[in-house]
């Protein structure tokens, strides 16, 4: 597996995308982003599992559904055309039918993602508008542009791209993402904010490629937290266009996991660089739970740890108060003997079988001065474990979030 430095979603064979300004962000930057692929493509979805899915999030779902091979990706940035009723969903069904026209497409080809401000309805005027100018701005290099042009809090456009030799060809896996709060996604099968798109030139089978993103998204983007809250327009889509020429993949292969070991890549650094880029983060925490009795026991406590604004601002403010790591892990709702547990910061115990090791917290607040630290919690109830990716909440989250909406 190659990794590919600076690549992005224009690097599988075959895809074209654009960044471009539809005057829907006060702030005049890029703000609709297009990707096309030049044949149709295999595709797959996963979405959030908030009651209130904005109508994007239904639209690519009931186009899913449909099983058509898909053409086209459009996305808006500064309005998240959720908690918009009826109106929200005809203009996503809009937003689709407007680019299959000025592509040549069927409607059933084109997905829609929005991402912004909830309950504001769509300036259909300026949406359409865009989607002409985004249509003349394709091109085969406009990956960058199109990362960038997806962000509202984000800092830095999010990409990742790999190669792999399966069936006899190159394939290339590469994706973009944007989410910086907002952030604890919930991603479920066909049944953030966080929108994440990967493409990629493999020949896949249709039901492989769905099982693989929902099994890769549960290992990645299911298992970071930037501030608990997941949003109404989380989604997680995959074209796969086939122009590699590869031996198509089929489960149950040795094709199906090496493509699975570079989707799993993809996702990965994606979920990552979201929480690096969280609004306001100083800090980035890898939260492990170790010799837990299930998987689940496991993901319980390193979730509750990793949501808990008592840790993440003591985190921040570089204070090993460990009984507040303790106390999460309590209440988790987890099985395990308190009188066992043992707790790490990087290396160093500061809990052996629940009671504090003496180590100086001096040493312990040295470790969380780093931007990177991992808190590592041993259970000692059984073999499962379980790692979660977060971060701390500063001042700087405060007054993003307050001023978000004014």
């Amino acid at each position: 597996m190659k990794i590919i430095k600076n690549g992005d979603v224009c690097t599988p064979a075959g895809f074209a995308a654009c960044g471009i300004k539809a005057g829907l962000k006060k702030s005049g930057n890029t703000d609709m982003a297009l990707i096309f692929s030049e044949t149709p493509c295999e595709s797959a979805g996963v979405f959030t599992s908030c009651r209130f899915a904005a109508a994007p999030v239904k639209q690519c779902i009931e186009t899913l559904k449909k099983g058509n091979k898909c053409r086209a990706v459009i996305i808006n940035s500064g309005n998240a055309n959720a908690c918009t009723g009826k109106k929200g969903l005809e203009n996503a069904r809009k937003m689709a039918e407007l680019t299959a026209g000025k592509l040549k497409v069927s409607s059933s080809q084109v997905l829609v993602c929005s991402t912004g401000r909830i309950g504001v309805p769509m300036p259909m005027d300026k949406i359409s508008k865009g989607i002409e100018k985004a249509i003349a701005s394709l091109s085969n290099k406009g990956g960058g542009e199109a990362s960038a042009a997806i962000m509202t809090t984000d800092t830095f456009a999010k990409k990742a791209a790999v190669s792999s030799r399966i069936g006899g060809r190159n394939v290339t896996v590469a994706g973009m993402a944007k989410g910086a709060g907002m952030i604890a996604p919930d991603l479920k099968g066909l049944h953030a904010t966080m929108i994440c798109i990967i493409t990629t030139d493999a020949d896949i089978e249709r039901g492989f490629l769905q099982k693989s993103l929902v099994e890769s998204a549960e290992k990645s983007f299911n298992r970071i937290t930037v501030d608990g809250d997941t949003s109404t327009n989380d989604t997680i889509l995959v074209l796969a266009n086939g122009v590699a020429g590869n031996r198509k993949i089929r489960q149950n292969s040795s094709d199906a996991t090496l493509f699975r070991k570079a989707l799993d890549y993809v996702t990965t650094q994606l979920a990552r660089q979201v929480v690096v880029d969280g609004e306001g983060v100083t800090k980035f925490v890898t939260v492990k739970v170790e010799k837990a009795a299930s998987e689940k026991d496991a993901l319980k406590c390193a979730k509750t740890i990793a949501n808990s604004l008592l840790c993440k601002t003591a985190w921040f403010g570089c204070d090993p108060n460990w009984g507040r790591i303790l106390a999460a892990a309590g209440r988790a709702g987890a099985s395990f003997n308190p009188d066992k547990v043992d707790l790490y910061f990087d290396k160093t115990c500061a809990v052996r079988k629940g009671m504090g090791s003496g180590i100086p917290e001096e040493k312990l607040a040295e470790i969380m001065r780093n931007e990177e630290f991992s808190v590592r919690l041993v259970l000692n109830s059984g073999k499962s474990a379980c790692e979660v990716w977060t971060n701390d909440i500063s001042y700087e989250y405060v007054e993003i979030n307050a001023d978000y909406h004014t």
